[in-house]
């Protein structure tokens, strides 16, 4: 198989398992299994050099270890019973339990309305319009935030690919990932879900 797997650890196990095309002209899928410890992930795609998580793109290199920003700090300490009755399944489902929407479904990834997008769980304001660009990933996507409202850490829920995650510096919200694609001045790409914003327009 074409590709290659980066050097796990001793006790890290990989295994491949073809899966049967969904109609006559896919490519053949597969299926990877990593066991790390006690702990599992799995994926799959047509081959290692095309699994993309959320917003991932070809040309992105791997980004640098994320630090966690100077921004706001934590002003909300609601449990998750209450998060879940304040926000709607889906909303409660990305922000608070770090998913992610299918591409090309959130309210946001097209829109080109002048305004300001605010954090879904706290009314943060994290992103201008005025810094969104259609980066073709099929989720909303922003070269900069709004001053430090953002921050980031280091994710590694996907073993064979650290990511740096995006959250809201003020109620710690996960919005979604930075890529190191994106256009100038910054060279970074937000790629953020719709269902953790809320435009506010101008």
């Amino acid at each position: 198989m074409a590709g290659s797997v980066p050097l796990l650890p001793s006790t890290t196990r990989v295994s491949f398992s073809p899966i049967s095309p969904i109609r006559a002209s896919s490519p053949s899928l597969f299926f990877l299994s990593l066991s790390f410890g006690n702990k599992s992930v799995a994926a799959g795609g047509n081959s290692l050099s095309s699994f993309r998580p959320m917003g991932s793109s070809f040309s992105s290199p791997r980004p640098p270890q994320a630090q966690e920003s100077d921004g706001l700090k934590s002003t909300t300490s609601l449990s998750d019973d209450e998060w879940n009755k304040r926000l709607t399944p889906e909303q409660y489902y990305i922000t608070r339990q770090k998913g992610t929407e299918r591409a090309f479904t959130g309210e946001y990834w097209n829109t080109k309305t002048p305004g300001v997008y605010h954090c879904v769980c706290c009314d943060a304001p994290l992103f201008n319009s005025k810094t969104k660009f259609d980066s073709g990933t099929g989720w909303p996507s922003y070269y900069e935030p709004i001053g430090n409202n953002v921050k980031s850490k280091l994710d590694m829920s996907i073993i064979v690919m650290p990511r740096t995650e995006v959250l809201c510096a003020a109620c710690d919200a996960h919005l979604g990932h930075i890529f190191y694609d994106g256009p100038p001045p910054s060279g970074k790409r937000y790629c953020i879900n719709s269902a953790s914003l809320k435009l506010k327009t101008q």
